[in-house]
């Protein structure tokens, strides 16, 4: 049996992907850990999970000790306002005597206080924990999620005397996505590009666009849902939980609170809907903005949040969407290429969509008529779309219904087998 050595730059608490592809794995003759990051904010995250007799997952510790003692400290003097007469005398005194170990942890501490050098330090002993953990587990097969465990299964895989094979999977388009402007990241990935072995992409958009950058088409697969989770017949009452009426439309979107996702000209657009309740399911950067937003607008009647909820009860909320929003803005060409997780969730629930006109989201759309496509920029064109399912039930019906046949093609059941094709080469 093969075994596999992967990263992700995440808790691994909500990421489906990694997930699906982890489980296919160790359902197919393969050994997974997964390598990724502890979360001590959590008391349900544990350092090590074994989701099955061949799926372990390995969580590395996520802040140095020497911070936390340094932490500790800086609370337990400043943070407690000691006077500073006592303290330089304090420091003066150990200085003398232990010159070797308090002049490097005054550095240390000074370091501390400049937020940058502590996110680099932070990140830089993280990603030297990964690399260590991954070169030990001398796997047979490495694979890294993203750009930013890349170095990770770089060093793992590639520096020893037998080199083994490194698989890059790249959900996103790393070279043009948000928060992801400077030039240093098409410059780090074309440096990694070279020393890897293989590589996925989610779709053909971004193949394409990769064998323009760098002179080769990518294995593409998609980040399609399992068609297990139509099956889910329980179902959270939305209407009871947010106080609305049986017979009131909620109107859907779950997922990332994040910018670039056309979510502020939902709000914008909503004053112009017929009817419905517009409800957010999920956690962000931007939902404080958000939900000031709605509060100006005196919108509060109309718009509700809910928290993030867990990926394996996610379909029972989805359930109760009279429609389902995929709304991304063009700000960078991953959101404009992007296939969107969230679209197949909508459709595994047999709810209909109004999503963004670009071309893999709308060549699903159209294709199978499951919603109507609208310019995700102008939030007159997205009151549009949604009147129009509003204002004729019949086709909303037809939408419905044609998610059925549709979610026979957009599953991970079918796409899982692509991922092993890639696997095969190693095996």
């Amino acid at each position: 049996m093969k075994r596999v050595g992967m990263f992700v730059w995440n808790h691994f608490t909500n990421d489906a992907r990694v997930m699906r592809e982890c489980t296919t794995l160790s359902q197919n003759g393969y050994d997974v850990e997964l390598i990724c990051i502890d979360d001590p904010n959590d008391p349900n995250v544990k350092k090590y999970e074994e989701i099955n007799e061949h799926f372990r997952v390995l969580r590395m510790k996520r802040y140095p000790t020497t911070l936390m003692l340094l932490q500790s400290l800086y609370k337990f003097t400043v943070g407690k306002k000691w006077p500073i007469i006592p303290l330089g005398i304090i420091w003066a005194f150990c200085v003398y005597f232990l010159p070797w170990v308090v002049i490097p942890l005054t550095i240390l501490a000074l370091a501390l206080l400049k937020t940058k050098a502590r996110v680099v330090w932070i990140r830089g002993a993280l990603i030297l924990r990964m690399m260590i953990k991954g070169h030990r587990g001398n796997y047979d097969i490495y694979h890294s999620n993203d750009l930013n465990t890349m170095p990770q299964g770089w060093v793992s895989a590639k520096w020893r005397i037998k080199k083994k094979p490194l698989i890059y999977d790249s959900h996103e388009v790393q070279t043009s996505r948000t928060g992801y402007e400077s030039p240093f990241y098409e410059k780090f990935e074309k440096f990694f590009i070279k020393r890897m072995d293989s590589m996925m992409v989610e779709n053909a958009t971004r193949a394409k666009y990769n064998e323009d950058l760098y002179g080769f088409y990518p294995y593409v697969l998609h980040n399609y849902p399992t068609e297990g989770i139509s099956e889910v017949t329980d179902k959270v009452d939305l209407h009871k939980m947010l106080g609305l009426p049986p017979e009131e439309k909620i109107l859907l979107y779950q997922g990332g609170v994040q910018t670039g996702r056309g979510l502020e000209n939902l709000v914008e657009a909503y004053p112009k809907f017929k009817e419905g309740t517009l409800v957010f399911i999920g956690d962000g950067k931007i939902k404080d903005k958000l939900q000031a937003m709605v509060k100006e607008r005196q919108l509060e009647d109309g718009i509700k949040f809910i928290p993030k909820v867990p990926l394996k009860d996610l379909p029972k909320y989805t359930k109760n969407g009279y429609l389902g929003f995929q709304v991304l803005n063009n700000v960078c060409f991953n959101h404009y290429s992007a296939s969107s997780n969230k679209l197949f969730e909508y459709m595994m629930a047999e709810v209909p969509v109004v999503a963004c006109d670009f071309p893999e989201i709308k060549a699903v759309v159209e294709e199978n008529n499951i919603g109507v496509t609208v310019d995700s920029h102008n939030p007159d064109d997205i009151a549009r779309g949604v009147n129009y399912i509003l204002e004729h039930p019949e086709q909303r019906e037809v939408f419905s219904k044609n998610c059925i046949p549709a979610r026979k093609k957009y599953n991970w059941e079918k796409e899982q087998f692509n991922l092993l094709e890639v696997y095969q080469q190693y095996s």
